[in-house]
């Protein structure tokens, strides 16, 4: 799902909404959680899943290109992880 396919959504669902308020309304939503990762927050939506930062140390890599070894520097990257209950809803080996 594409967020435009999540404002769609949102549209139909709740008739009351026009497509630029639930449009507004996924924007403060999606800025909120960029915001609170910025600040090294961590995000927890019951029943869908977690988001926080995993740190990566600097290491050496490869230029695929041309094969030199180059610096990469350390970061934190966005991690997701699932829920009990998502996962539970999308393990379909045990239906």
């Amino acid at each position: 799902m594409t967020r435009s396919d999540l404002i769609a959504k949102l549209a139909e669902r709740y008739p009351q909404l026009m497509a630029k308020d639930a449009d507004l309304a996924v924007k403060v939503i999606i800025d909120a959680m960029t915001g609170a990762l910025a600040r090294g927050g961590r995000i927890e939506i019951r029943g869908f899943g977690s988001f926080a930062l995993n740190y990566r140390p600097p290491r050496i890599g490869r230029n695929p290109k041309s094969g030199d070894k180059v610096q990469v520097p350390a970061k934190y990257v966005p991690h997701f992880k699932a829920g009990k209950e998502l996962r539970e809803r999308v393990d379909f080996t045990s239906s």
